[in-house]
């Protein structure tokens, strides 16, 4: 298995990724060209690069947590599959009121490569029975804290 993330310009424009640190899990991917993100709106935003990474992996386009926190700039819809060989783009959404202004060469994002595991699909008629079960979106704090609450947490 190839352990090299194997990056190609496409354009001059390109920045080839780097981690800020050696402790850093992501690489930095920089925008391409000038953008403006409208407020409440989103934009896609070119890396010009392709990457080819390890086999056994996918890279995920995570957000940068500085634009996140100064700026309400988030990621949307970041996975990169072992097989893409096209242009790496970031979906920014920017949640301000405020257009957010984005110079080439800005690091917009970072790229995690991550394990992945494709286990064969059995479609079944019956699940194992959990302590969880149906219950979603919140459900097991809500239940925690009605708990320690004394209320009862299945009325």
């Amino acid at each position: 298995m190839a352990t090299a993330l194997r990056v190609k310009k496409l354009s001059e424009h390109a920045t080839v990724p780097v981690r800020g640190s050696s402790g850093a899990a992501g690489y930095d991917l920089s925008s391409a060209y000038d953008y403006v993100v409208p407020a409440r709106g989103k934009e896609l935003v070119k890396t010009d690069i392709s990457v080819a990474i390890p086999e056994g992996t996918y890279a995920r386009v995570a957000p940068r947590s500085g634009l996140a926190w100064k700026s309400f700039i988030d990621v949307g819809a970041g996975v990169v599959d072992y097989d893409y060989r096209g242009n790496v783009g970031v979906i920014l959404f920017n949640h301000g009121e405020n257009d957010f202004v984005v110079k080439k060469g800005d690091r917009v994002a970072q790229l995690i490569l991550e394990q992945i595991v494709t286990p064969d699909v059995v479609e079944c008629e019956e699940l194992d029975d959990t302590t969880r079960g149906a219950g979603g979106f919140g459900s097991t704090g809500v239940a925690k804290r009605e708990r320690e609450n004394g209320a009862d947490a299945s009325a």
